[in-house]
């Protein structure tokens, strides 16, 4: 099982270049289901739940190649068909072939997904959307049954603005009859880029961005070409990476606008920040002053970056707060973070953190994927060496990050048992 080793305590300088969205290339990947025809898409990320997206896409006849970061998609032979425990499983955005599936076929099985275990996301939502459309739905031995002759335009308000949910409607309703309105539907960016590549193949979907989605249902889609957004969660990484070593990191290929709440929580830290048209520079000589944060759907605070941000308060002058709304058990890189000498009580959702000088390399264990990025800059941080178990879980959504920070003057290297 492979394993990072990282010496800390080094300061983190140069420029690093952020690969496309994972969030944004696995819904656009299983929107290719929908128009049988060739699809290129540029900028998909060499990471593990992205090879699971690949392999599902193959098993349900498609046909993929992937050259770099470009990944082409022909979709004419795909057919439903039940899809195993085995394959759901590996991730959770498995799940993103429910609404084109449906959409395209009028039926699919599938069993129910896997993912990170950060809190209970429940498909109930999704499932509750595609019923609004018509569709019936059975669920037995844990797999999900969903069929409709026809699917037809409705008006669904999520009770809450769940990304997955608002993705697996929006291609759902690509080809319903009638107009479908999505209210109180997620507004990430994710979904914007999710709406320009639905569109560049003939779709009819408008709001994006907003908590209002209009999908006027089309009869045919054609081929498409399409370029994802950068991952603003990388970048974000990357900022508190040039913060916690004292660094100085200019962040390539952004989105500045995407990156909004964490640069106005570094900047409340007292962190230089400098954002020019697509990058932004980080730079830092000082201890941060602590700060309080609250984990909201976007354009809140991200959950995703709630860990990176918790290691930045570890070594701050003060205590600060950090109050976890989105998911209810993602307080899992605590423990490793406190065998690292961080001070960190936890009561509830709220976790109360304590500043120290430095923290100190130990063993830990990546129990998730955000939280191995969390351990992986409390590890560059810390003044001797760590050792960082069961690194597949940050390969999930981070694409050669070890050969990143070398090229930024980190001591790591990756590992086999």
């Amino acid at each position: 099982m492979a394993k990072y080793k990282i010496s800390g305590g080094r300061r983190l300088e140069g420029t690093v270049q952020v690969s496309g969205s994972k969030n944004a290339s696995l819904p656009i990947l299983a929107a290719c289901l929908l128009n049988g025809e060739v699809n290129t898409v540029y900028g998909i990320p060499r990471l593990r739940d992205i090879m699971v997206m690949q392999e599902l896409l193959r098993y349900l006849g498609g046909n993929v190649a992937w050259e770099g970061n470009v990944m082409t998609i022909d979709s004419k032979n795909i057919k439903s068909k039940k899809i195993s425990e085995i394959l759901m499983r590996r991730m959770r955005a498995s799940n993103l072939v429910l609404g084109p599936l449906l959409s395209r076929f009028g039926r699919v099985e599938m069993a129910y997904p896997g993912g990170c275990q950060i809190g209970t996301r429940p498909m109930d939502l999704h499932i509750k959307g595609i019923q609004a459309l018509g569709a019936v739905t059975t669920e037995k031995h844990g797999y999900i049954i969903a069929e409709a002759d026809e699917l037809v335009g409705a008006e669904i308000h999520l009770d809450v603005p769940s990304v997955g949910a608002t993705e697996n409607i929006m291609m759902a309703a690509v080809f319903a009859k009638g107009q479908t309105v999505i209210r109180n539907a997620a507004r990430e960016p994710e979904i914007v880029d999710l709406q320009k590549f639905l569109n560049s193949i003939g779709a009819d979907v408008r709001g994006a961005g907003s908590d209002t989605i209009k999908i006027r249902g089309v009869k045919l889609l054609k081929a498409g070409q399409h370029k994802v957004i950068p991952d603003r969660i990388e970048a974000g990484t990357h900022m508190v990476a040039a913060a916690v070593t004292r660094g100085d990191i200019t962040i390539e290929n952004i989105i500045p606008d995407h990156m909004e709440p964490v640069t106005a929580k570094l900047k409340e830290a007292g962190i230089p920040v400098y954002v020019r048209e697509d990058s932004i520079r980080v730079c830092c000589d000082r201890r941060p002053v602590p700060v309080d944060i609250k984990t909201m759907p976007y354009p809140g605070f991200p959950t995703d970056m709630q860990p990176q941000l918790m290691v930045l308060m570890c070594i701050a002058s003060g205590t600060g707060i950090v109050t976890e709304t989105v998911f209810e058990n993602r307080y899992k890189h605590v423990a490793e973070l406190r065998r690292m000498g961080a001070d960190i009580r936890v009561e509830g959702q709220t976790a109360i953190v304590k500043g120290v000088k430095c923290l100190s390399g130990a063993c830990v264990e990546a129990t998730d994927l955000r939280a191995g990025a969390a351990l992986v800059l409390a590890a560059l941080a810390a003044d001797n060496g760590s050792v960082i178990e069961k690194v597949m879980h940050i390969e999930r959504g981070y694409e050669s990050l070890e050969s990143k920070y070398s090229s930024l003057g980190a001591n790591i290297v990756r590992v086999h048992d």
